[in-house]
């Protein structure tokens, strides 16, 4: 008899993460039935009507723009993607609907007495709780083993909710992710799994939860499978431990204020809102102009690193770039690279069009960046210093700054990111100045990236990115040896749009990094 054969989920709904953990696990276990249930409460307009007017008493007049706010994010529904240029597509809603071992129910209640029945008929082996309300044991304690649940945040210490939010509150130096074996006490069953993540000094609640996301649907994947080769993991808590509460919107609010004065100086609040009200005016002006522009355009936008733990002209935070990539997929159409090259010129969209691209190859490129470009489904290219690659060397820009050693990314992340469908491309070896070097050198570098990239990755079209990227850091000449070299285009870092045709041999970039606000990054992408 097989130690797994039927899984159970219960969830609070589908969202990305609780998606994402099922294929991961189905992925590993590929022969495994499962029986999805959400938990989908109907409750009538007064029912609505008595619940706003109490967290209106709880939080006061925060709760009506946070209702609004919450009620545009659902009205403002992203885009459907390009399939070829879309990776992630495995990981939606509708991937987990049309295979045929997962059946999705769902349920007003999940403790009456038609999913009960359901549930015993199915005969679970294993239940998972992924984000669902409190179980009770009546509906816990049905799956053969029993049922564990994916808890954010570090237990004991931790119990309730929200994940992240009260650690920051409290300044701890981490957060942490548990599974545990679920009991009748909320969060005090035995511990199946944990980990922590560091704190980084320009950390906020959501950049962590969606790291948490990812090391999450790790954990849970890790033990299934341990369950599933006989063992079962199972540590009793320790008896102590504290349980928190949803926290009220002006808490929120104190938190925010706290975490932005961590920021470096930026410009004063009232120039800063003048400036966002303008570029988002321009914005909107040329979404409803844009039919009458004589020439279409794409805007190909520059990244370095994604991370919280800095803040410089080559860093975006992590909360950021997930909302950032949000405003691509709602407003945009997103080409790959390599797409716009076979295009040869700019076509005519409905949508404004832009592309995603990341230089030199740091770690968090493959941490932060990729899990949130495959939750929306954006597609990027990644233009790699080969010799830096699997070492622990520090790229020229990052010695005269004086950083310490920031991580860099290995074959293998690179593999399983082109195996995903994003675009790997060259950055030279070395990250040498391409216009300053003598020719033997340059040479050098350009055939011994390409190669390195043929033989590592298995790549046959490669397009060459050059470092620095200014006007002077390549000549007429040096650009002839890149085509001698066997590449397939040429992009540059000195700002500019492509608009018309498509000089795949000067493919124009705009540097995106933490200063940008969300209505200078719209501007920036359109195009101004």
């Amino acid at each position: 008899m097989k130690q797994l054969a039927r899984i159970v989920v219960f969830a609070g709904d589908l969202s990305y993460p609780v998606c994402k953990n099922i294929v991961a696990i189905e992925q590993a276990l590929p022969d495994q039935r499962w029986l999805i249930l959400v938990h989908t409460p109907r409750r009538t307009p007064g029912q609505r009507l008595r619940r706003h007017w109490k967290l209106l008493r709880r939080h006061g007049w925060r709760h009506v723009p946070h209702v609004c706010a919450r009620l545009r994010s659902r009205w403002q529904s992203p885009c459907t993607p390009d399939g070829e240029s879309a990776p992630g597509g495995e990981f939606t809603l509708q991937a987990l609907q049309a295979s045929p071992r997962v059946v999705i129910r769902e349920m007003a209640d999940l403790h009456g007495a038609d999913v009960l029945k359901e549930v015993r008929r199915f005969a679970p082996d294993l239940g998972l709780s992924l984000g669902a309300p409190i179980l009770r044991r009546t509906l816990f304690d049905i799956p053969r083993l029993g049922t564990l649940n994916l808890h954010k945040g570090k237990l004991p210490d931790y119990r309730g909710m929200p994940p992240v939010f009260w650690e920051l509150w409290n300044g701890e130096a981490t957060v942490g992710c548990t599974v545990h074996w679920m009991e009748e006490a909320l969060d005090a069953g035995p511990i199946a799994a944990e980990s922590t993540l560091e704190v980084d000094q320009y950390a906020t609640v959501k950049g962590l939860l969606l790291r948490l996301d990812e090391l999450g649907i790790s954990l849970v994947r890790d033990v299934v499978l341990d369950v599933a080769a006989g063992r079962m993991p199972r540590r009793p808590q320790p008896a102590r431990g504290h349980t928190f509460r949803r926290p009220t919107l002006a808490q929120v609010a104190s938190l925010e204020r706290r975490l932005a004065a961590r920021l470096p100086v930026r410009a004063s609040l009232p120039k800063t809102l003048v400036k966002q009200w303008i570029r988002h005016g321009v914005f909107t002006a040329a979404l409803v102009a844009r039919r009458h522009v004589a020439l279409p355009k794409v805007t190909v936008l520059l990244y370095h690193r994604v991370t919280d733990a800095a803040r410089d002209n080559l860093s975006t935070g992590i909360e950021q770039f997930d909302r950032q990539m949000a405003l691509l997929r709602r407003h945009f159409r997103v080409l790959s690279l390599p797409q716009l090259l076979r295009l040869g010129r700019v076509p005519m969209s409905d949508r404004p069009l832009a592309c995603v691209t990341f230089d030199d190859g740091y770690l968090d490129n493959y941490v932060h960046a990729v899990p949130i470009l495959t939750r929306h489904r954006i597609p990027a290219a990644f233009f790699v210093a080969t010799g830096f690659i699997d070492s622990t060397r520090q790229f020229p820009h990052d010695i005269r700054r004086g950083n310490a050693f920031i991580p860099l990314m290995t074959w293998d992340q690179l593999r399983e990111m082109h195996a995903a469908g994003f675009t790997i491309g060259s950055h030279t070896v070395n990250h040498i100045d391409c216009a300053a070097e003598p020719e033997a050198r340059v040479r050098a570098e350009l055939e011994a990236s390409r190669a390195t990239l043929v033989r590592e990755l298995g790549l046959e079209e490669i397009i060459f990115s050059y470092p620095y990227g200014g006007r002077q850091h390549i000549t007429p000449e040096r650009l002839e040896w890149v085509k001698q070299a066997g590449y397939a285009g040429c992009v540059s870092a000195y700002g500019g749009i492509n608009a018309g045709a498509i000089d795949r041999w000067d493919v124009k970039r705009r540097g995106v990094h933490w200063e940008f606000a969300d209505a200078s990054f719209l501007y920036t992408a359109y195009g101004f």
